[in-house]
């Protein structure tokens, strides 16, 4: 037991630079940077950190945001592309695994998004592409549903590693999956959701999924969450007092 790895983790809590998808990987390496420089040998980045998060899902109709998942979709990444390859250059560089989320564009169909998580590896090497499994309802006003096929643990020299985003941390049989191919690190991305109801509490929410996974699973979990900027709120909402409450 005395040559169980130790190693310190990172769990990213920021903003994106809004649907800007270069500059917020040029935050997130600046990110990865910071992190090596303390001393982490995994750093997880929040759900959706590239380029953002749809709020107008849960703020407008699904005509008021047609256009904004237009802007959305421009603003995507494909995997495998040059956005990710400067993502894997940035963990090798500084000898780091890396979790991040992202939109990802479908190769096979224009106009299909994916809520992805990435798992990189300390030599730089692209992982797992794990595609959230099942939106959040509102969600599915933006992303196609993964499947099962990419719920895999992945060696890494902190350990065997999986990842699951957001919801998917309370689907009994994808953390089961996961479990039952040896995880002992595990990688949660968030949102963050200010538009959720005012009886919900969801620091609490995940607090309970995280010790749940951790207790039944005996696992470590690194838990990531984004923040909402400024230019979050201003992008958003515009002139919409009423959509600036709902985010503020």
């Amino acid at each position: 037991m005395d040559n169980l790895p130790r190693f310190t983790a990172a769990a990213v809590q920021a903003a994106p630079v809004y649907l800007d998808p270069a500059a917020t990987v040029d935050k997130a390496v600046a990110l990865i940077e910071e992190a090596a420089r303390n001393g982490a040998s995994l750093v997880v980045l929040p759900e959706a950190f590239v380029p953002g998060y749809p709020y107008w899902n849960w703020t407008m109709n699904p005509v008021q945001g047609s256009p904004w998942f237009e802007r959305l979709y421009r603003a995507s990444i494909d995997v495998p592309g040059p956005h990710v390859d400067t993502l894997c250059a940035a963990a090798r560089r500084h000898n780091v695994v890396v979790v991040i989320g992202v939109n990802e564009r479908g190769p096979h169909s224009l106009g299909v998004l994916y809520n992805t998580l990435l798992t990189i590896g300390a030599d730089g090497q692209l992982l797992g592409v794990h595609r959230k499994l099942v939106p959040t309802w509102a969600e599915k006003l933006t992303w196609t549903g993964g499947d099962g096929s990419s719920l895999r643990v992945h060696d890494t020299p902190i350990g065997p590693l999986g990842v699951l985003a957001c919801g998917e941390n309370t689907n009994t049989l994808a953390r089961f999956t996961l479990l039952a191919q040896g995880e002992l690190v595990h990688a949660a991305g968030y949102i963050a959701l200010p538009v959720a109801p005012e009886d919900y509490d969801m620091a609490d929410a995940i607090a309970v999924r995280s010790a749940a996974h951790s207790f039944e699973g005996k696992v470590f979990s690194v838990v990531a969450c984004s923040t909402i900027s400024p230019e979050i709120v201003d992008t958003v909402a515009g002139d919409d007092e009423e959509v600036r409450r709902m985010l503020a």
